[in-house]
């Protein structure tokens, strides 16, 4: 029988000897190390360690123990901030959107052929568009429309959602709606979106449009943590495409969304496995 496989995620002040200690723990259980990631900001002084290995502790009781472990032998040693999760755990996710497809229907087919470790608990939206898209892949759809002066009602409603279906994280695939700051709060570091890397340069409607009337020659997204401040949470991953003076406003739209939805992807699955690590306002990825 195979032996179960964890991810470790530890981050710290910068010193001698963390590599060390976290390995080393690991040997002394026997646990074989399958993937190791090792990061540090010169800047903030801090280290980041991610690593995943196989141990023969099992089920929830295996992993507490892994856990209380690694805490009075290592973590209280340099003060790290840790987590540890088994590695076949799939992260429960919300989807919200609101007209656009794009997005969700990339993240879908992902989902569905397990390209993504996550499971969608169902796709939340303040338009009907997307609903025999989500009855196409069996998912639970809602259809949550904003009443005039009743925005607030509306994304209690999304809260009470996340929290009911078990969600981990909110996925804002083009949910055209800016949340409150409470809901920030509240999803803090567990909400995720994309948008077209011309903000803040083209704001507003028709960004595409705008974007042609400029002449650009680059066109990009940014997938980034939702915070209080609009579209400057920390950033997941970016991607960029060479465009020239050929192109219309229909084709840029049609490149900017395939763009779009391959970021976003790349963010999600980071965060699933957990890569992504908080520095301050910035974001440390530690891909494979």
């Amino acid at each position: 029988m195979s032996r179960p496989s964890y991810i470790l995620k530890t981050s710290c002040p910068d010193a001698v000897g963390i590599v060390a200690a976290v390995s080393g723990f690991l040997a002394k259980r026997g646990a074989l190390l399958t993937e190791v990631s090792h990061f540090v900001d010169d800047e903030s002084q801090k280290s980041f360690v991610r690593v995943e290995f196989e141990d023969d502790a099992r089920g929830e009781a295996g992993l507490a123990e892994i856990v209380a472990s690694y805490r009075q032998h290592v973590a209280l040693m340099f003060g790290m901030d840790f987590e540890i999760h088994p590695s076949e755990r799939k992260l429960r996710v919300l989807v919200a959107v609101s007209k656009q497809s794009h997005c969700l229907n990339a993240l879908l087919h992902r989902w569905a052929d397990g390209h993504l470790p996550i499971d969608i608990t169902g796709i939340v939206s303040n338009h009907d568009d997307q609903r025999s898209l989500a009855e196409w892949y069996k998912l639970p759809f809602h259809y949550l429309p904003i009443e005039k002066g009743c925005k607030p009602e509306q994304e209690n409603k999304i809260l009470a959602l996340f929290e009911k279906s078990g969600s981990e994280l909110l996925v804002l695939a083009r949910y055209m709606q800016i949340l409150t700051p409470r809901a920030c709060d509240l999803l803090a570091g567990r909400a995720i979106n994309i948008h077209h890397s011309f903000l803040p340069g083209f704001k507003g409607a028709r960004p595409y449009h705008q974007a042609y009337e400029r002449g650009v020659k680059l066109i990009g997204a940014t997938a980034h943590y939702v915070t209080t401040e609009l579209d400057e949470g920390p950033i997941i991953e970016q991607g960029v495409e060479r465009v020239d003076h050929t192109m219309k406003p229909a084709d840029l739209e049609r490149l900017g969304q395939d763009v779009e939805s391959s970021v976003l992807n790349r963010a999600v699955r980071w965060h699933a496995e957990h890569r992504v690590f908080f520095n301050g306002n910035r974001a440390v990825v530690l891909r494979h």
